[in-house]
């Protein structure tokens, strides 16, 4: 009894939270599916060639979130791996970087994503404030529960400085031993 309550609950979690609109921004529609398409290598969301090498293929995403200055599916044969990145924003203004740094991670934190099967996950991940004195700031954000080939999913949001700016990343990509919030100086 207890197993058909913990495996019914995510389910009625995420159909009440839908149903109250909890979660209901592009941002998070665009992320949920990219990770649907993760199993598949993006492969569903894969457009035109952009360059490639040796071992790497990189394409246009046929996704972009909203604003989004870039965004790019790299596919790597040698390693069989691929990663979806999006550059959400570069600015010279660290104040405008850190806002919509804290925005972007407002609107993934603990959001309610549902993969092929109709299995529900929860995006978790800790917030860490960027500092301008901080070259980099990378927030980890894990699926919950991690389960099958979707426990190796990691998305990742990134404010780093580039030269005279800042630039905001956000990736999905396969999971390394890495966890939880990163900061460099």
């Amino acid at each position: 009894m207890r197993s058909v309550i913990l495996t019914l609950s995510p389910v009625l979690l995420s159909a009440t939270l839908s149903a109250q609109g909890v979660f209901s921004n592009k941002t998070q529609v665009i992320l949920e599916k990219v990770i649907q398409d993760y199993p598949n290598h993006f492969y569903n969301i894969k457009g035109e060639l952009i360059s490639q090498a040796l071992q790497t293929s990189r394409y246009k995403s046929t996704l972009q979130l909203p604003g989004a200055e870039s965004t790019v599916i790299t596919v790597s044969s040698g390693s069989q791996s691929s990663d979806w990145s999006c550059v959400v924003l570069e600015t010279k203004n660290f104040a405008e970087a850190r806002e919509r740094f804290a925005a972007i991670y407002g609107q993934l934190s603990n959001s309610i994503i549902t993969t092929g099967g109709q299995k529900t996950f929860i995006l978790s991940g800790q917030y860490d404030a960027p500092t301008e004195v901080r070259k980099s700031t990378t927030i980890v954000f894990s699926l919950l529960p991690g389960v099958g080939e979707m426990k190796k999913v990691r998305v990742e949001l990134t404010l780093r400085q580039v030269q005279d700016g800042w630039k905001i990343e956000l990736s999905v990509e396969d999971k390394d031993e890495a966890q939880g919030a990163l900061t460099s100086n």
